[in-house]
């Protein structure tokens, strides 16, 4: 089974480089053509809205199939939850070597900890067979993705209509309660409370903390850049051709 399982992320992860090349042949606005910087951002982009669309239906899916799953998080299994698991560790694992290979390191090393964090912890899920309910209710982050993502594209492309940009970005954020901060919030609270801090669970409650903080760095930027730009420092006049942030 675990070498299903590997075959399985190599798999996804094949998928994911065939989706980049199919990504090439997007038509690209006028406003990325004339910023070379931004050409291998768009691309990236554009997997990444694929694998949020996949997977954040797949975990949705998984949880609405499977209801009982939410009542054992720590040993709860399902087979669509291992498959959902195996399928982001394997985007997780091309976009880091998109952005390394493509020299994104220096603009990019936030996603590079969240990616190296992700991996290992999906790995050590995928062998044990143990917190994959937990997975899969990390990966609802994925639903809030599709519309940080489509925010992302549009201020790349200058879209002309600002009310498009302006209905996403109040669906944005009530999506960022609903599938990033509160399902967050409540595995933190679980593992605080039930899961033994040693071996495993030791070692994903780190990993949780960790995320935790960056969510709230990544929600206080948000909150800057489309709700109170008086508030934003240092943005001015600042290149971000290139950059992978969630926020600019």
């Amino acid at each position: 089974w675990r070498a299903a399982s590997a075959a399985l992320v190599g798999g996804s992860v094949a998928i994911f480089g065939a989706l980049r090349r199919l990504a090439l042949a997007v038509p690209q606005p006028t406003a990325v053509r004339s910023r070379p910087g931004r050409v291998w951002r768009w691309r990236n982009l554009l997997v990444s809205f694929a694998h949020s669309v996949l997977a954040g239906l797949w975990a949705l899916f998984s949880l609405w199939h499977s209801p009982e799953l939410l009542s054992d998080i720590q040993d709860g299994y399902s087979v669509s939850g291992h498959l959902l698991v195996c399928f982001s560790s394997g985007y997780f694992i091309h976009d880091t070597l998109d952005i390394i290979f493509n020299h994104q390191s220096r603009s990019s090393w936030e996603y590079l900890v969240h990616h190296a964090m992700a991996i290992s912890a999906f790995v050590s899920l995928i062998v044990t067979g143990r917190f994959l309910v937990a997975a899969v209710l990390l990966l609802l982050v994925e639903v809030s993705n599709i519309f940080l993502t489509v925010r992302m594209l549009l201020k790349m492309s200058n879209v002309p209509s600002p009310a498009l940009y302006e209905a996403n970005k109040y669906i944005n954020l009530v999506m960022y309660f609903a599938f990033r901060l509160a399902p967050q919030a409540y595995l933190t609270w679980y593992f605080l409370r039930y899961v033994e801090v040693q071996g495993q669970g030791a070692f994903l409650t780190a990993n949780l903390l960790l995320l935790d903080a960056m969510i709230l760095m990544y929600f206080s930027r948000l909150l800057r850049s489309d709700f109170f730009p008086s508030l934003r420092k240092g943005s001015a006049g600042r290149d971000v051709d290139g950059e992978k942030f969630l926020i600019d």
